[in-house]
Parts: C-alpha cells; sequence; structure tokens
C-alpha cells in the first residue's frame, strides 16, 4: 500500500518507519529541510532506541524516503498526519499545523479522480481536541475534495518504547464517517494484530477523546501517588510499602504507581491542559483535571525543597551533581522535564550545577549554555560537589559504586528523585539520603 506520512517528528517517524518495515512503500514529508537532510544524512533528528537501524533499512530497501516536496500525497492512498500540536500561550492545543497542512493537502488532492469510498484517506495521528477532524474534513470537503475521507487514529507510543508499542500494539482506535475507511485501516493494520489484539472502530470524536482520557487517567495515577509520597514523608510511612500494600489489589494494579519528581514529557502536560481547554469552551468545570496539573507542578518542586531542607536558602558557593535530565529514559525529550525545573531553582539561589545525562545533554546545552558543566561520565560530574541529585531512572544509576560517589562528594548528601536505592544501605554507609515520600527524611 502506498502512504504518506507528513510530519517527520517523533510520531511521524515511528509511523513512516513501522508501516515501511511491515512492506508498505512510504514517503516521510516535512516542510522543514533540516530535518530531511539530517535523515538523509543517516541520522535523526529525535532519540529512539532502535529507530535508526530500521529508517535505514527501509531506506536500503527502497520502501521508505523522505521529502520536502508535498506533491508526493497526490500517489498515495492512505496520508497521516503527524504534526506537533503544541500548547497555546492561552493553554489550548495549537492547531496551526493541523490547518496548515489540510489547506495543503487539499491543493494536491482536489483534482484528482473520486475512486469510492476509502480510496483516499487522511488520517491525524497527532493528538488533537475533540471535533478537529470533522473540521478538517469539512475543511477539505469545503476546498473541493469530498471524495477524501478522514480518520481520527491516536497515537499510543511511550517514548523509549515506541517501536514496540507500534509493532505490537495492545489495541488499535480508528474514528471513521464511513466504513469504507475503517476497513482499509485494518487492512493496514492487520499484520500488527496477529495476536487477536483488538481494532476498535468509533466515531471520531469518540477516538480523538479516548487519547485525552487515556493520558488523563494515567496522569491521574502519577499525581495520585505523588500526593499520597508528601504525606508519608509527614507520618514517617514508607510509600514503596503502600504501593505494593494497594498494587495487589486488581482494581488499582501496580502500572503508573511510582512516585517520582514529577510527569513530563510531550504529552501528560500538553494533554491535561488542552483537556481544561476544552472545559472552558465547553463550560464545564473540570475539577479534578486542575487537581491533576497543580499537584504535577507542585511535584516538580519537592526535591529543590529536600536540598533547602538540608543545606538552607542560600546555596551560593555550593555544587550539585545531576543526573538524569529528560523527562524518562531512554529518551533526548526535555520538554516539560523536572530536571530543568530543579535546575532553576539551583541557579536562581546561587548554586553550580554540574550535569549529565546519556542522551539528553545537547538538548539541555542548548537552553542553558555555559550556565552548566557537562559530563560525558556519571562519575564524572560528583566531582566537587555537595550532593547528588537524581532526577531520572535511567538504567545505568541504578547500580553505582557508592565508594566511589562518596570519595567524589564533598558532602554525602543523595536526593533520590526516583527512589533507586535502599535507604538503610545509604544511611550505614555515612549518607544523608533524601528520596520521595520514604518517610525517613
Amino acid at each position: 500500500m502506498k502512504i504518506a506520512v507528513i510530519g517527520t517528528g517523533y510520531v511521524g517517524l515511528v509511523t513512516a518507519t513501522c508501516f515501511a518495515e511491515s512492506g508498505n512503500e512510504v514517503t516521510g514529508i516535512d516542510i522543514d529541510a533540516r530535518k530531511i537532510a539530517i535523515i538523509e544524512s543517516g541520522k535523526l533528528p529525535i532519540y529512539e532506541p532502535g529507530l535508526l537501524e530500521l529508517v535505514e533499512r527501509n531506506r536500503r530497501d527502497l520502501r521508505l524516503r523522505f521529502t520536502t516536496d508535498m506533491s508526493a500525497v497526490r500517489d498515495a492512498r492512505l496520508i497521516f498526519i503527524g504534526v506537533g500540536t503544541p500548547q497555546s500561550k492561552e493553554g489550548d492545543a495549537d492547531l496551526s499545523s493541523i490547518w496548515a497542512v489540510g489547506d495543503a493537502l487539499a491543493k494536491q488532492l482536489k483534482d484528482l479522480p473520486d475512486e469510492g469510498p476509502g480510496s483516499r484517506v487522511v488520517i491525524i495521528k497527532s493528538t488533537v481536541p475533540v471535533g478537529t477532524n470533522r473540521k478538517l474534513m469539512e475543511r477539505l470537503h469545503a476546498a473541493g475534495c469530498k471524495h477524501v475521507d478522514v480518520a481520527s487514529n491516536p497515537e499510543f507510543l511511550k517514548e523509549g518504547a515506541a517501536l514496540d508499542d507500534f509493532q505490537k500494539p495492545d489495541r488499535v482506535v480508528i474514528g471513521v464517517t464511513r466504513p469504507e475507511a475503517g476497513e482499509v485501516l485494518k487492512e493496514l493494520y492487520s499484520p500488527f494484530l496477529r495476536t487477536e489484539r483488538p481494532f476498535l472502530v468509533m466515531s471520531l470524536e469518540s477516538a480523538e477523546m479516548t487519547k485525552y482520557t487515556a493520558n488523563a487517567m494515567l496522569a491521574t495515577k502519577i499525581s495520585f501517588i505523588n500526593e499520597m509520597s508528601r504525606l508519608c514523608d509527614k507520618f514517617g510511612a514508607d510509600i514503596n510499602d503502600v504501593r505494593r500494600g494497594i498494587g495487589h489489589d486488581v482494581r488499582i494494579g501496580f502500572q503508573f504507581l511510582f512516585p517520582g519528581a514529577g510527569y513530563g514529557g510531550s504529552c501528560f502536560p500538553k494533554d491535561i491542559r488542552a483537556i481544561l481547554g476544552m472545559g472552558r469552551q465547553t463550560g464545564t468545570e473540570m475539577k479534578l483535571m486542575q487537581a491533576v496539573d497543580d499537584v504535577n507542578e507542585a511535584q516538580k518542586h519537592v526535591l529543590l525543597n529536600k536540598v533547602l531542607k538540608h543545606f538552607g536558602e542560600d546555596l551560593k558557593g555550593l555544587t550539585f551533581a545531576l543526573w538524569g535530565l529528560a523527562f524518562k529514559p531512554r529518551t533526548d525529550d526535555i520538554r516539560e522535564a523536572p530536571a530543568l525545573t530543579l535546575i532553576d531553582g539551583l541557579l536562581a539561589r546561587g548554586a553550580k550545577v554540574q550535569v549529565h545525562d546519556p542522551e539528553a545533554m545537547p538538548n539541555v546545552r542548548e537552553i542553558y549554555k555555559d550556565k552548566l558543566s557537562y559530563s560525558e561520565r556519571p562519575y564524572g560530574c560528583l566531582e566537587g560537589a555537595d550532593g547528588l541529585i537524581i532526577v531520572t531512572e535511567w538504567q545505568e544509576f541504578r547500580n553505582p559504586n557508592f565508594e566511589v560517589i562518596a570519595g567524589l562528594l564533598k558532602q554525602k548528601a543523595i536526593f533520590d528523585g526516583r527512589n533507586l536505592y535502599d535507604p538503610k544501605l545509604l544511611e550505614n554507609r555515612g549518607f544523608a539520603y533524601y528520596a520521595i515520600g520514604r518517610g525517613r527524611n
């Protein structure tokens, strides 16, 4: 099947590559010539484990190509839109890129023959507010493209595990207005659903709402356990024990019940605020979603508060080592990352900051320039530091050499934003150890 994917960011690049990997002829399109040049040079504009190898293999086998020429959509039966929908100044989703793509598609598709329902389908894969797909359909039809179907196909990709999520989905959600569009998409996804995972067909609005509701539920679980962790600290309870105590209840489960320094990334913060925006537009008060956002913003300051409790408000003359900058491991994404909130707080109080992250340092360097010291090795950023702060749970941070750490730090203080270590073990080694909700601070 011939497919075009517009946008070579995270969603678009993974989508294009995985469809090519299953045997389709795929063209990735982006107006940003810099991104296309990066891909053509054998690199990627994003980091995702295993993605570069798949891109290179499918380019070599001529199933995957990239261009800035929008006319490439004319040969495609299915056209996926994977452009960004960032948060606007008002907090709502900015759909300007969606509408720009829609207008560009209309110019290319309006003079093509009508070959029947399902013969030409435009699919929004970006996360968009409820009603966007229908508005795009109306926009295309008004521009002379009544022969073009529009479908919603929200993505459920976790950064760091996107290839597995795409190729082994727990479900595929499709929103359509005509059954023929659903049938052609079912054929496209059939190689990924051989283990009887469900292919769920619904209205455009229901598919859009499914994406937001899923992320809202997950974000709520994170904010819930983070808020409970603060109460554990006050009463001397251990959130790890509490988590185990509730997680075995099949109605609750263990997923997304790990306390930390707050969620970040390109999805949860933006999507929660988009839901709040949809609530404002419809006069619907979203009290729970507002609380989820408020709790998360407060959680991003928890590590800094623990540092200030130990060292005092004035951090001038002190140096801190940070392990982990990305909002989660196995990605270089620093959007809404808790580490940035922490860095800003430390710098504002006069501290020096030395950082290490396996993938995200180039992105952080673009923001902070020489305000930070950067180390390619985890232990390198510990030299001369008064304390170690762990913000992201990269695998390589889980079993460090504490004797080396003690020898490099000027003061044996560890602030663990991901509860990686055993408090008793570190206390026995002479460390002042601050974790999240462990009740031993």
